[in-house]
């Protein structure tokens, strides 16, 4: 799984998405991240196939609602995904969240794991003890726990209880949502002007440096470039502790 993806939250269905999905992956983008809740599913299979990547070289996300929580309906989502998608198999079918009967949810996921309908199973805005629940009754961990993860809400103990568990956090949000004022922040100004990189940049290298998968989703192409443009420098220690000590704790804020 890259470090390193394209989200499309927010991306209409139609040519928005598609051309924007496209554009990601012709400049290098190898992970793409959807949901069922996005509507727009069939644009990302278009551009997926539009595309010139082998589809054995696309790691592709998915994620299903609590109106698709249970054993059944949660087989009937990812069939549904899956046709949308117009692909053959997913890389990663995701708990989108914590709702209602998520253990026959999984009991469905890993049933579809161990066919191989989808390569890895995970789960989405879990808090730790929905984790260990789930561990509790079935013998798949999760390969990956989604959540909100920017500098303002860090998730660094969630980060060491998930490692010791062999899952991986994955950031949704990695701006902040645009909150908190993140890009007019003078300690991450300071560090943009330092590096010679946009705000944005120094954000997604200090995930990467933080072994967290980051997802940013934008249809202005010069951006999808300028958040892939990430590999070329690297923040140092005292630099990722200035990043650090703008942590403000802070639980999960649910967001489709």
């Amino acid at each position: 799984m890259p470090l390193l993806g394209f989200g499309t939250y927010l991306l209409q269905d139609g040519f928005e998405c598609e051309q924007s999905v496209l554009n990601a992956l012709n400049i290098g983008y190898r992970l793409i991240d959807t949901a069922s809740v996005y509507n727009n599913e069939e644009s990302v299979g278009r551009a997926i196939k539009k595309s010139n990547v082998k589809r054995e070289e696309i790691f592709v996300t998915t994620k299903f609602l609590p109106a698709d929580i249970g054993y059944e309906k949660t087989k009937s989502a990812f069939k549904a995904s899956l046709a949308k998608l117009g692909l053959d198999y997913i890389d990663l079918y995701l708990i989108h969240l914590p709702q209602g009967d998520v253990s026959s949810s999984w009991t469905a996921m890993e049933e579809l794991y161990k066919e191989g309908k989808v390569r890895a199973i995970g789960v989405s805005n879990f808090n730790m003890n929905q984790i260990q629940n789930l561990l509790k009754q079935h013998s798949v961990i999760p390969a990956v726990n989604q959540v909100e993860t920017h500098p303002f809400s860090q998730k660094t103990e969630m980060q060491k209880d998930l490692k010791s568990q062999g899952i991986q956090l994955e950031s949704w949000a990695p701006f902040a949502q645009g909150k908190n004022n993140l890009f007019n922040n003078e300690s991450l100004i300071v560090l943009s002007s330092k590096y010679n990189k946009s705000i944005a940049q120094v954000v997604l290298r200090w995930l990467i440096q933080k072994e967290v998968v980051a997802i940013p989703k934008s249809a202005n192409v010069k951006r999808i470039n300028e958040n892939f443009n990430v590999f070329d420098f690297e923040l140092s220690a005292d630099d990722m502790e200035t990043i650090k000590s703008l942590d403000q704790g802070g639980g999960l804020i649910y967001s489709v």
